[in-house]
């Protein structure tokens, strides 16, 4: 582990480390920010705010900034970041390298739908400028770098928009459904009027037969107090932490229906409209510090994919009826539609059509075949993995979900490298 403490330091330092691939909070949960025997350079030191400007809301950061930070910050002031993912323990920097998404994709796009500039240093040193607004060359530069994995420099600062709200405060509403055709049509109908929508789906019916719609708005409750739950992160905020790793998964064929069964119950008793804190209801995670020891010593595979819209009722249909014969997956299901825009960068996930997320406790060969059925319907459909969660993908399902690669390849620094690189990219 390398650490670079600021954008001067960062040429020299590349200069004489290199090979090596950026890592920031080690959320993501496939190989993209591993590199076994080789460099990682840590770029958490470089976390200042830079620069705020109140009127366009542009915010210039430096790399390690987590979005925690910038939410914290930030919304009470009435602005928040306009797209965040599932947790707010990542870094600016992995946001824009994996191009994270969040539950309102219909009308806010991803993370990089709101990078106004990038500078990028490379491992010769050349520093690179890059926008969404420059020439065809920074342009170019751009759409590499947001969801490039970290492979074309390393991104030293950028500037995003941030979007006025007003406060921290949501409107939720959790609505239970009974079939896939009706979690279609809530999720159509709740985009009409509501910003974020998501689903949690229980995996276990064989077919989606159950499961909870969730939407939300931003509201005004300028009273409210921040509930002692919505400041909890793990252990190092005082929250709950997931004490032990168990030496089985305690996720497995005998909890797995109980688990899905008693959380469905959960939800539907409490459904309905509520006032919430923005922090449960984007990061519910978040909550439980070390969730993942549930998982035990041998960890779990996340499987998200997105399949296009007109095959989407078919294909999420034949994954959770392969799943439920396999016996093997988790209470963590998750079901939302993307909105009709394509992504910025060459190599970003998000696209439309309908989002899949499964967790599975890694049972070896089991799960591997599983997942390898899986990849079938995806490519059967014209559907594509997400590769901040990947750590298994074959080549030719990267290369059918994928098909900006070439020209992707040519923004490549050679002084960059990991394991999926490797894996996918041959270097």
């Amino acid at each position: 582990m390398v650490p670079i403490t600021s954008a001067a330091a960062a040429p020299a330092v590349l200069r004489a480390t290199a090979p090596g691939i950026a890592r920031g909070m080690e959320r993501s949960y496939g190989d993209v920010a591993l590199n076994a025997g080789g460099t990682l350079w840590d770029t958490r030191s470089m976390n200042r705010l830079v620069s705020f400007d109140t009127v366009t809301g542009i915010l210039t950061v430096e790399p390690g900034v987590l979005l925690r930070d910038i939410q914290a910050t930030f919304s009470r002031q009435g602005w928040m970041l306009a797209v965040t993912p599932g947790t707010e323990a990542v870094t600016v920097a992995g946001a824009i390298a994996n191009d994270v998404h969040g539950k309102n994709h219909a009308t806010m796009g991803t993370f990089a739908d709101h990078v106004t500039s990038l500078t990028l240093v490379r491992t010769d040193g050349e520093i690179v400028e890059c926008g969404p607004d420059g020439d065809g060359e920074s342009r170019g530069w751009f759409e590499a770098t947001c969801g490039g994995l970290g492979l074309t420099g390393l991104i030293v600062q950028a500037s995003i928009r941030l979007k006025r709200v007003p406060g921290p405060w949501l409107l939720a509403e959790d609505i239970p459904y009974q079939s896939l055709s009706e979690f279609f049509e809530l999720s159509d109908s709740s985009e009409a009027s509501f910003e974020h929508v998501v689903s949690w789906i229980d995996i276990t019916t064989g077919g989606g037969r159950r499961g909870i719609v969730s939407r939300a708005n931003s509201i005004p409750s300028p009273h409210r107090d921040l509930p002692a739950s919505a400041t909890v992160l793990g252990a190092a905020r005082g929250g709950i932490t997931f004490p032990v790793v168990p030496p089985v998964s305690l996720v497995n064929s005998l909890t797995l229906p109980l688990l899905n069964r008693a959380y469905y119950r959960l939800k539907r008793a409490g459904a309905g409209a509520k006032v919430v804190h923005y922090k449960p209801f984007f990061y519910p995670l978040d909550a439980i510090g070390d969730w993942n020891r549930a998982y035990g010593p041998q960890g779990f595979y996340q499987y998200q994919c997105v399949l296009p819209r007109e095959n989407g009722l078919e294909g999420v249909r034949e994954i959770l009826a392969i799943v439920a014969r396999s016996s093997q997956g988790s209470f963590l299901g998750v079901l939302k539609t993307l909105g009709e825009r394509e992504p910025i960068g060459m190599l970003s996930f998000a696209r439309p059509g309908v989002n899949l997320t499964i967790d599975f406790p890694n049972l070896g060969q089991s799960t591997l075949s599983l997942l390898s059925s899986l990849d079938s319907v995806v490519a059967a459909h014209g559907g594509r993995l997400y590769l901040a969660k990947d750590a298994r993908m074959p080549v030719s399902l990267f290369e059918a979900g994928y098909p900006r690669i070439e020209e992707f390849v040519t923004y490549r620094d050679p002084g960059i490298s990991s394991e999926m690189s490797r894996r996918l990219l041959g270097s």
